[in-house]
């Protein structure tokens, strides 16, 4: 995935935060393939066309954060997964990372709305049905990282 690539969220009406999740699907696709460090991805995602329509500051602690907790949010997505995490395709593998991280830490951010980020996130740059691998394991992870708000809704 080329920094220049066009935007997907250009002519869309997206907001910014759905530019900076997209951003930071392109900055761990990076890190995923070519272990590229924290800077790197950060220098990586400002070469975007998009990035000035991004909002930035939430680009930020969405990428540190899902970087720091890594190996937590793939202990987290393991139980719900059909196969290793090292087999995963690093586009899912990243939608996955930002839909738990959002599970787990944006609690002020529904959880249907983390899990639909995530899957529009993997209709874009996924495969032809890995959208729909990453929703069934979201919802299966919401059901333990939100059991209160599901109850509440009466799922």
């Amino acid at each position: 995935m080329s920094a220049d690539k066009p935007s997907r969220a250009a002519g869309t009406g997206r907001g910014s935060r759905q530019i900076s999740r997209e951003l930071v699907l392109r900055a761990l696709y990076e890190r995923l393939s070519a272990g590229t460090d924290f800077p790197g991805l950060v220098s990586f995602a400002e070469e975007a066309r998009e990035y000035a329509e991004a909002n930035t500051g939430f680009f930020r602690e969405l990428l540190e954060g899902v970087l720091k907790q890594l190996s937590a949010l793939d202990t987290a997505l393991e139980p719900h997964l059909d196969r290793p995490v090292s087999e995963l395709s690093p586009v899912e593998h990243a939608a996955l990372l930002i839909g738990a991280y959002e599970l787990s830490h944006s609690l002020n951010v529904p959880y249907k709305v983390c899990i639909n980020e995530a899957v529009n996130l993997a209709k874009s740059y996924g495969g032809t049905d890995g959208h729909k691998f990453v929703n069934g394991v979201l919802d299966k992870l919401a059901r333990v990282a939100r059991a209160v708000e599901l109850q509440a809704a009466g799922r």
